[in-house]
């Protein structure tokens, strides 16, 4: 195990639409010791998306080569396009102590965590309901009906995932979701856990998939 003076490993899943990015880039901009870690993807920017700064943008050849290299910590295909996490400057960013943030999904996270010599904290985010849920879709999304409709078939998918995670956390109000995982990540960078009632989460997340 890494030990804390090295930096520390947090990572946020959810399900399309529900937050975590935001989480991720509010969470880094709080604290200067937070890194991102910038994804590589085959997938074409979005509007305002910056190469280097959203995303390594690469056409599947040069993703295929650095498979082959093995160059990523984890890396998915998710809606027809393909994401990773390079190794380097990961590993970079934990030898001086930065702590590095993933925005990544369930697939990228159940890689992370069978090599158990990083010392990893993970999120799983979920919705307060479906219909908050569509709307921040169709906001984002406006005009692609197929695309959303694709994002929403594949909620019940990613949200089965949620006990694979350490913690789970409802972005209902994005402040207070925010303070929620920040008490945490203080906590565990101290060693301190925090007990989450599984039954409960449970319960939650049988409302969403009803």
């Amino acid at each position: 195990m890494l030990e804390n003076k090295h930096g520390m490993m947090f990572v946020l899943s959810s399900p399309s639409g529900v937050g975590k990015t935001t989480l991720t880039k509010k969470i880094a901009a709080s604290n200067k010791n937070f890194n991102i870690s910038i994804s590589h993807t085959t997938r074409k920017p979005r509007p305002g998306e910056v190469n280097k700064k959203d995303y390594y943008f690469v056409n599947k050849e040069e993703f295929d080569f650095l498979i082959e290299e093995k160059s990523f910590f984890e890396h998915a295909r998710i809606f027809d396009n393909y994401y990773g996490t390079l190794k380097e400057p990961v590993l970079k960013f934990l030898s001086e102590g930065k702590d590095v943030l993933f925005d990544i999904d369930w697939q990228g996270n159940q890689q992370l965590k069978k090599d158990k010599n990083l010392s990893l904290v993970t999120f799983f985010i979920l919705p307060p309901n479906i219909k908050v849920l569509k709307e921040r879709l169709f906001n984002r999304h406006k005009g692609q009906e197929k695309l959303i409709e694709e994002r929403m078939n594949k909620f019940n998918e990613e949200i089965s995932h949620w006990n694979e995670y350490n913690y789970v956390v409802i972005n209902d109000d994005l402040d207070e979701c925010f303070n929620k995982i920040m008490k945490i990540i203080n906590l565990e960078k101290r060693g301190i856990k925090e007990e989450q009632n599984a039954e409960d989460i449970a319960k939650k997340v049988h409302e969403l998939i009803k």
